[in-house]
Order: C-alpha cells, then structure tokens, then sequence
C-alpha cells in the first residue's frame, strides 16, 4: 500500500518503500532515521521571503558578486518562472513558461553540493562537504536577471551555468592559491570576488544570447565541453563552446523553444518547442527526425541512465511517454510508447501531471501533478520503475513538504550519490528539502 504523509506532517526519508514523515523539520529526526546509515544528514536550505536582495551593481562594492549567511534573502519564489518579460517574439509562448518543468534545482554530479533558483535575480549554492561554510553562497551580480534554470557543468570542477535575461552566466569556485580565471576577452567586471567564509564563486564568463533574448533553457553536453541554450522566444537554439565563448545557432521548426535535454552519452540531444512538436537529434551529424504530439506541448524530459530512452510528459495528458530508439546511435528510428500512472487521478483527483524527475539508476520516478483534492494537494508522488525492457512505474508514497500549503516548485535527483536516490525539492514555502531514498541491501541493515 502506497505510503500517505498526513496533514500537518513533513516526509523525512524513504526506507524501503516506506516514506518516513515527521511532525516538524528536525535535523535530529533526519538523523534517526537515515543519518546513521548514510553517515551525513542533508539539512533543509530555509530562505526569508520578505525581503529581496539587489544585486551589486558594478559601480558599487567590488566584491558583492557574491555573500553568505543565513539572513539573506531572496524575494517571492513563487513568481519566479512567472515574470514579466518585455520582448515577446513569440507571445502566447512566455503564457505556456511556467508550465513547462524549468530546472530550478541541480546538484553537482560528483559533490554533495546542491543550486537552486532563490529569487528573480539570485542562486543559492549549498556545499554539504565545506565545514567551514556551513551557511549557503548567495549568487548576484548586475548581469544575472530573471533567472529561469541553472546547471552543474559535468567534469568541470564547480562550475555552474545559469540561464537569464539576455545571456548565461557561468560561475566558477575559487580557491586560495588556485583563483578561477576569467575568460580571455570576457568583460572586465566578472572577475569580482566574494566575501565571507567557505569557498568563494567569482563570475568567470557571461555568454551573451542572440538578439539578448531570454535564456530559458539549457542542457550540458555529458564531457562538459558544449552548452546548448535556447529561449522561448526563438525558434533556434544554440551549442556553445564554452572554451572559446562561442556558439552556433542551430534551427527546426517555428515554435518557441521549451526543452532542450542532451543524453547521458551525448549521442543524441532532444528538443522540443511550444506548438507541440519536438525532435530527436543524433550528435555526429546533427541531423533530427521531427514528432508531434496530440497531447499539448512536452512539459518535462529526461533520459534513462544508458540514453537509449527519454521519458516525456505532456501539457494535455496524465499520461507519460517514452521514446525508446530501435537500434544503436546514430539511427534514429525510435518509437512512443504510453506509461500510465493511473494514481495521478484516480487517488489525487487532479487535472494531469506537472513536473517528472527520474534518477539516474532508473530506480525511482518523481512526480508532481497540477491542482487534486485537498489531502492531495501539493505532494509530490514516488515510483518505483522498472525497465525490463519497457518503463513500468509503481506508486511508492507521497511526499509533503514544510509550511503551510506547500508547493513543489522544482526539484531533481542528484546523478550520481552512490547510496541510493537522492531528491531535492524546492518548496513554495520558503525551503529546498533533500529526501533519501533508501532501499538498497547493501545500505540497510
């Protein structure tokens, strides 16, 4: 039987198909329950959402780019995905945005240090391996506006792109005696360090978008080398060289971008638009094979371990999909198969699914579903999947989240923690929550 975390509880962890719930937020219940088997507990990220920061400006403090502590604050999270944007090249697009599954939450796939989207023009980044800065970066400066997605660059030491108004700003960690450098031909204002204890971020690049669009999408190739970015705004996106600061715009279609998801083995690369069609590209070549969809536009993607498979969910559906491709790379002769998650409506009453998140073992499926009943309202459902050969999902349990009415606003698995699923989830009520997921023999006694 699934896993139901009452009223007025908050879910701790997962223990062998069981979802632990607690009365309050405790550090000490986390290390109850899971602490003494993964040796580390994950503390929740509590951010102040009253008053807003301003970003340094260039004129200012030289080393405001970034700051730490606790009582920073960071603005209203829930209009986040939602601000108002001035060019609209494709206007009924920027209405669809905060449909579509932005990554507002990455962590770094070889660290235990987790980012998430903390307000319209901030980052929080959170190192849970730095004893000596234990109170989350706060990420700002005057270039980084309207935030939409962020992510870990992959063998890239801590480096991390965030996607924003007119451009991506890439940060790096600093070191004392290994300073991170600052790109030949980058402007001279991103060099700007921080203050404070633990590591320091310096803004090392700012690669400034076609036509100083919107940036709402962006996908790492899996060597870290390439960045692609896109905006819904434009029908194009672009693979960036990060190296040298340059990219190539490549085109399909006429619809605004929503998605763009590289494989795990960078041989193909999704993309997907706002009129419902979305295409599967092969690397080598980069040549595509277009889809459409009967079911609205793709809301959300993401790839099994092996990118042999792309999970999709759909504006208009309650039921998932899953392109699976036929034969090795580069064909691309794929087929669309249905998974059903009958629970989504059945339990939940609610009007379809909202946001997916798939854990790179393959092992556990998350998924939050948009408006349900009152006892289901905001929770985020846990499944176990199975791949043999096709993708089945079984309920696991709900999760619930701190607060009063809790929302789930992004969240995602951290790739590689080798003790199981790890999942963060950033809340509408003011908090980035991480979720262990234990199952394993070889973790439990």
């Amino acid at each position: 039987m699934a896993s139901f975390p009452p009223p007025g509880t908050v879910t701790v962890c997962e223990i062998n198909r069981e979802l632990i719930t607690a009365d309050t937020l405790s550090d000490d219940r986390a290390r109850d329950t899971y602490g003494k088997l993964l040796g580390m507990v994950f503390s929740p990220v509590a951010f102040q959402l009253d008053q807003p920061v301003q970003p340094p400006s260039p004129e200012g403090d030289a080393e405001g780019a970034v700051t730490t502590g606790r009582k920073s604050t960071i603005g209203t999270l829930q209009g986040i995905f939602t601000d108002s944007l001035k060019r609209l090249f494709h206007p009924n697009d920027v209405n669809l945005l905060p449909e579509v599954d932005l990554q507002g939450v990455s962590w770094h796939q070889h660290k235990h240090i987790i980012a998430f989207i903390s307000g319209s023009n901030q980052v929080i980044v959170r190192d849970y391996e730095d004893s000596e800065g234990k109170d989350p970066c706060i990420l700002a400066n005057e270039y980084q506006r309207d935030v939409k997605v962020l992510e870990w660059r992959p063998n890239g030491g801590r480096t991390l792109s965030v996607a924003c108004n007119g451009g991506i700003c890439i940060w790096a960690a600093s070191y004392p005696g290994n300073a991170a450098s600052v790109r030949s031909g980058a402007a001279s204002f991103l060099g700007t360090l921080s203050r404070g204890s633990g590591i320091r971020y310096i803004l090392v690049d700012f690669l400034k978008s076609q036509n100083n669009e919107q940036i709402s999408a962006l996908s790492w190739s899996p060597d870290g080398r390439f960045l692609a970015s896109a905006s819904y705004e434009s029908s194009s996106f672009t693979i960036w060289d990060v190296a040298q600061g340059l990219g190539t715009p490549f085109r399909r279609g006429l619809g605004g971008i929503s998605l763009l998801k590289w494989s795990p083995t960078g041989d193909y690369f999704f993309s997907a638009k706002f009129d419902g069609t979305f295409y599967l590209w092969e690397t080598n070549t980069w040549t595509s094979e277009p889809w459409s969809s009967t079911s609205g536009f793709v809301t959300g993607a993401t790839w099994d371990p092996d990118g042999r498979m792309i999970l999709l969910a759909f504006s208009e559906s309650s039921t998932l999909g899953s392109v699976h491709f036929a034969s090795k790379p580069p064909s691309l002769d794929a087929h669309l198969l249905p998974i059903e998650l009958p629970e989504i409506m059945s339990l939940t009453n609610s009007q379809g699914i909202e946001k997916i998140a798939w854990d790179a073992s393959g092992e556990r499926l998350a998924v939050s579903f948009k408006g349900g009943d009152d006892l289901y309202r905001g929770l985020i459902g846990i499944y176990d999947a199975r791949r043999t050969p096709l993708v089945s999902a079984s309920l696991v349990g709900f999760i619930r989240g701190p607060g009063e009415n809790p929302k789930p606003i992004a969240f995602s698995f951290h790739d590689k923690f080798k003790q199981g699923p790890l999942l963060s989830v950033c809340w509408s009520t003011g908090f980035c929550c991480t979720y262990p997921l234990i199952f394993r023999s070889h973790v439990l006694p």
